[in-house]
């Protein structure tokens, strides 16, 4: 008869902010430089000429997307306790889902404002502290939230994928013969799977977001809803992938990287708690 598997631990909220706030700092120092890819292709800006220009906005982004993985990771917990409502059982493939969407939402109370103002640090050459400053001098101090709803879609997707959708699919391809004692190539095959479909799905949303960022007089974008038929008016549905490859690329390896780390934290956490 085969031995039941251990219930592998929970994570504790401290313990899924320190894990959170690493992983989110790794992805993003290994990946900034698609991520300036993204924001000029999507912005139609010219591609920095020198290594200094692709790292630029990178503390702002490690510094706050750490934060925000730390926050989305401790959420996540909380709501995966609420799912088990203090059952001592292996939470459902749906409930994984479910709470990672949830807690992805609420990051965006964080990740908005970010995104934003890296955004208007990159556009207009500044530091992050002082292209924050001309933002709320220029367009008040609401204007921080310009393109929350986009953005807190953007993320529920994005969040239920790595904490939900790539550890449910690693999990059933490593039960296949093909990956039978490859557990990295289970876990990259379904960080990749999740994040390229993450990335189709929310990418038209993450441009009209971008845009509408990027526009803060309002000029031609008057909101991220907006900017959806006017992009495909002005260059067809393709114009709302621009960016879309170094997107899913960044996506693929975040998850990837972040579902590692904490299953790593979990394993560990786990062998010690047996007796």
């Amino acid at each position: 008869m085969a031995t039941a598997q251990p219930v592998r631990a929970q994570l504790s909220p401290v313990e899924n902010v320190a894990v959170g706030a690493f992983g989110g700092a790794l992805e993003t120092c290994l990946l900034m430089p698609v991520l300036t890819f993204k924001f000029c292709t999507q912005e139609g800006r010219a591609l920095p000429k020198n290594v200094a220009g692709w790292y630029r906005g990178v503390g702002v982004q490690a510094g706050t997307v750490a934060p925000i993985t730390a926050i989305q990771m401790m959420v996540n917990g909380v709501l995966q306790g609420l799912a088990l409502r203090g059952e001592k059982r292996a939470l459902t493939d749906w409930e994984q889902i479910y709470t990672a969407a949830g807690a992805g939402a609420i990051s965006a109370l964080v990740y908005s404002p970010v995104d934003l103002t890296t955004i208007q640090q990159q556009k207009l050459n500044l530091n992050s502290v002082s292209a924050l400053s001309h933002v709320v001098r220029e367009h008040g101090v609401s204007s921080v939230f310009r393109g929350f709803v986009a953005c807190a879609t953007r993320e529920a997707v994005y969040t239920a994928g790595y904490l939900g959708a790539a550890p449910v699919i690693s999990a059933q391809l490593a039960k296949l013969d093909a990956f039978q004692d490859k557990q990295f190539a289970a876990g990259l095959c379904g960080a990749c799977i999740a994040g390229t479909a993450a990335a189709m799905v929310t990418h038209p949303i993450d441009t009209a977001k971008t845009c509408y960022q990027s526009d803060m007089a309002g000029v031609t974008y008057s909101s991220a809803r907006a900017a959806l038929p006017k992009l495909v008016a002005e260059g067809g549905v393709r114009a709302l992938y621009r960016g879309g490859a170094a997107r899913t690329t960044r996506v693929c390896g975040a998850f990837f990287v972040c579902m590692t780390i904490r299953d790593y934290a979990i394993d560990y956490k786990t062998a010690r708690e047996q007796p």
